[in-house]
């Protein structure tokens, strides 16, 4: 076969070549090459292992640059893991209180003062204002309003501009920290949310005018319960509206309804004071013939008294009063007829009224 045949190259290739030589490696009585591995028939030696470590030590002080090197790279070392232990030395200031967690879980509160916790990575504190009142603007300032804070409905279907201060502080670090993602945020909405709920219960005229108190202490009232129910360890101090006006589009129109609710105001006022005018002129004439009355009764059972005494005088009496109020203010002309057989003539102007009586009628009279 091919792989057989040694003329040939066959499939490794062909013997090297010999040139009539005899090989070198072969004894006196051509045996065969030894199968060790240094070419002779002799065993390997035994591996120095004492050789093989200090040629490593060599190659180690080779690349630390020797003992002194080591030393100074043992030093660093030494002196990192100082300032990691150091690093976990903090200050807590007088109005601050630090919450310290271990591995992310909450551990301790610690109160101001010099404080050690275990250095990053094992735990970990956050500084925590927590007398100190923190102030939230909504609405934006003056200078600078935003307008999607400030505008909110109200009860009676108006827009109000209305911008407002709320004030707080942290109750409790520990829920402050870890029981609410970004709590500032949280009591932005939640002091926003509140007061759309209190505008949109109340008119817009008390919000313009002396409606603010009420409305304020509502809002803060209202936040309180919201963030308790959350539990963000936050108190409400104080909630105040720095500015509350009507929108500049809207003005004139409201403008015009107040003075039409002005003049309706000042109608009803005049026609209460008319009102009271006529009530009382209708009770002092009440009380006039009232007293009247009770007068003439008075009078009449005096007379009636005198009468049951004398009832021939004093039916006399009363005709000649009587009489004496009916003729007192008419022209009277007197005539005896006795024994008279002409007519009478009476002068023209004998039933004038005696203001009109000329002073030559009363000479032509005379």
């Amino acid at each position: 076969m091919p792989w057989n045949d040694n003329a040939g190259p066959g499939p490794w290739g062909s013997p090297p070549p010999n040139d009539g030589k005899k090989d070198t490696d072969r004894g006196r009585g051509d045996e065969p090459r030894s199968s060790g591995p240094n070419g002779s028939g002799e065993p390997p030696p035994p591996v120095d292992f004492n050789a093989l470590i200090e040629g490593l030590s060599d190659r180690m002080r080779q690349t630390f640059g020797g003992p002194s090197r080591g030393r100074a790279i043992l030093a660093s070392a030494a002196g990192l893991a100082v300032v990691w232990a150091i690093s976990g030395c903090y200050v807590v200031q007088p109005k601050e209180q630090a919450v310290v967690s271990t591995f992310g879980a909450y551990s301790r509160t610690a109160q101001p003062g010099l404080r050690y916790h275990l250095p990053w990575p094992i735990e970990h504190a956050e500084l925590v204002p927590f007398t100190s009142i923190q102030t939230l603007d909504i609405g934006g300032t003056v200078s600078q309003p935003v307008q999607d804070e400030r505008l909110m409905l109200t009860g009676d279907e108006n827009i109000v501009d209305l911008s407002f201060t709320v004030q707080w502080k942290v109750s409790d670090a520990a829920k402050y920290v870890f029981n609410v993602r970004e709590p500032d945020t949280v009591i932005k909405d939640v002091a926003e949310s509140a007061m759309r709920e209190i505008v949109g219960r109340t008119a817009l005229t008390p919000i313009l005018t002396t409606g603010r108190g009420q409305v304020q202490d509502q809002t803060e009232q209202l936040m309180q319960r919201v963030l308790d129910r959350y539990d963000v360890g936050v108190s409400i101090q104080s909630v105040n509206i720095q500015a509350a006006t009507t929108p500049g589009p809207v003005l004139e129109a409201y403008r015009d309804v107040q003075r039409a609710a002005q003049n309706a105001e000042s109608a009803a006022n005049n026609a209460r004071g008319e009102a009271a005018q006529i009530r009382q002129a209708a009770l002092g004439y009440r009380e006039q013939v009232v007293r009247e009355a009770a007068g003439d009764a008075d009078r009449f059972n005096q007379v009636y008294a005198q009468y049951k005494l004398a009832p021939a005088v004093t039916r006399e009496r009363l005709y000649i009063e009587t009489m004496q109020r009916v003729l007192e203010k008419s022209n009277k002309v007197i005539i005896d007829n006795k024994g008279a057989t002409a007519p009478v003539i009476l002068p023209p102007d004998a039933f004038r009224p005696k203001g009109s009586v000329t002073s030559g009628s009363e000479g032509a009279a005379r």
